[in-house]
């Protein structure tokens, strides 16, 4: 049967499933960096999971799928709900140590501080910007785990 090949089924596109693929993803990487990992009871916190570094100190997780958009990593840091057909959103301030960021066009993941973002969006910088800014840019190099 070596010349037999299976053929996978095509992976699941629908925002859960992506999320829940990026969020394995990041634990993995977390485990493997040396950190513990902690998965809470539930889905109702406002992190995804909390992480444990050589000092015992506790670090609260929300993870995030980045995508690329002109030379960066894009991703939200606000959460969209929606009551009685309308929307608000709500940032992370105060709830969470940080973001983990995994980008599935790169495969490479991010630990971003919560307050080293804007309250809707982040975004880590691949390559110099067109104008050729400097101020203000985090550079995914220096997030990277």
């Amino acid at each position: 049967m070596m010349g037999n090949i299976i053929k996978l089924p095509i992976l699941k596109t629908d925002n859960k499933s992506v999320g829940e693929r990026s969020e394995v993803i990041i634990m993995a990487r977390l485990y493997e960096m040396g950190y513990q990992v902690f998965i809470p009871l539930g889905e109702n916190q406002r992190y995804d999971l909390i992480i444990e570094d050589d000092d015992e100190c506790l670090y609260r997780i929300q993870c995030k799928t980045g995508r690329l958009s002109c030379g960066s990593i894009a991703f939200n840091t606000a959460s969209t709900y929606f009551h009685h057909n309308k929307g608000s959103r709500r940032d992370y301030r105060g709830q969470i140590d940080y973001f983990a960021v995994y980008s599935p066009d790169i495969r490479k993941v991010y630990l971003v501080p919560v307050d080293h973002v804007g309250i809707t969006e982040g975004q880590l910088r691949l390559e110099p910007s067109k104008n050729n800014q400097e101020k203000h840019i985090r550079w995914a190099k220096d997030y990277e785990v």
